[in-house]
């Protein structure tokens, strides 16, 4: 989101807005992102589960249905985004605490919406990305209409969340804490900065890679860090974990987003970054202890284990 700003703001571009997108060209699809293969092993199924339960939440909530130049390419553009793993750590966590999974698809989508957003923004054929080796999303409806459908997801993700406020349950207070939380980690306090402060970086090297280990970090844990921080911390609220639950579990995803977003950007073949990434990879194992064995192997699996670039 911030890339898309940036160069507007410093280019002023004149924008052609069409009503329908160009059906000579192919959809959208889920390309390579150099994410993270995540080898999960006998926990599969679970993490399976737990994504498809959250893409069927999607599909239901945005339906491609009039107006088709708001719906369409709102649709395609939340599933070409690549699969992320903090909605995923959201329900997770809130299972983790004793909740329900039907508690957090809300708040998970939501999570993915935001991230999508900003993945369709950072992929505008009018930005530049910062990070080497990045493949992009298939321009089907224009970089206009892409930057407007991307604005118009966040709004949408907070409308979900919202919509799973239930008397029944007395969830509202769950609910506006976890709407905050959601804001804060993806606005100027967390993503948003991350990404403007790699943009800055960027154009000060001459659009060469960061090369501090410390900026890298920071710049990982303003994007990735806290982005997995927010999912867990929310899913603990949501599933009716304690204070000191939710915390740890916080730190928890704050520690793996980190991680992830380290190996994204630069790999594990340096030293000190191997070193680094082990330090935090400590951290993050100790705020499971004294959860579910079960559940906390699940999880660790998934986000500790076999980490490899496609």
């Amino acid at each position: 989101m911030a890339r898309a700003l940036f160069h507007i703001n410093g280019n002023p571009i004149l924008l052609h807005v069409p009503c329908r997108p160009n059906l000579s060209r192919s959809c959208p699809l889920r390309l390579p992102y150099r994410p993270l293969k995540v080898t999960m092993s006998c926990n599969q199924s679970y993490w399976t589960s737990i994504n498809t339960d959250i893409e069927t939440y999607l599909k239901q909530a945005i339906p491609i249905r009039e107006p088709l130049s708001v719906f369409e390419p709102m649709h395609r553009l939340t599933l070409a985004a690549p699969r992320n793993t903090a909605p995923a750590l959201c329900v997770a966590a809130c299972e983790l605490v004793g909740g329900h999974r039907d508690q957090a698809l809300a708040a998970a989508s939501a999570l993915h919406l935001m991230y999508a957003a900003s993945y369709t923004h950072e992929h505008l054929p009018l930005t530049k990305s910062s990070r080497p080796a990045k493949s992009t999303i298939q321009h089907v409806y224009g970089p206009n209409v892409e930057l407007m459908i991307g604005d118009a997801m966040i709004p949408f993700g907070l409308e979900l969340l919202a919509r799973a406020d239930d008397p029944a349950q007395n969830n509202s207070d769950r609910v506006l804490r976890v709407m905050v939380e959601i804001t804060r980690a993806t606005g100027s306090q967390g993503m948003v900065y991350g990404q403007y402060y790699e943009v800055e970086q960027l154009s000060q090297s001459d659009n060469k890679q960061l090369g501090h280990l410390k900026e890298i970090e920071h710049v990982c844990e303003k994007c990735e860090g806290v982005l997995h921080a927010c999912a867990a911390a929310c899913g603990a609220i949501l599933g009716g974990g304690s204070e000191e639950e939710i915390e740890k579990l916080r730190r928890y995803g704050l520690y793996i987003g980190k991680i992830q977003g380290m190996m994204n950007r630069v790999g594990n073949k340096d030293k000190d970054v191997k070193n680094l990434v082990e330090e935090i990879r400590n951290l993050a194992n100790k705020e499971l202890r004294g959860f579910n064995e079960a559940k906390v192997e699940a999880i660790s699996s998934s986000f500790e284990s076999n980490l490899m670039y496609v």
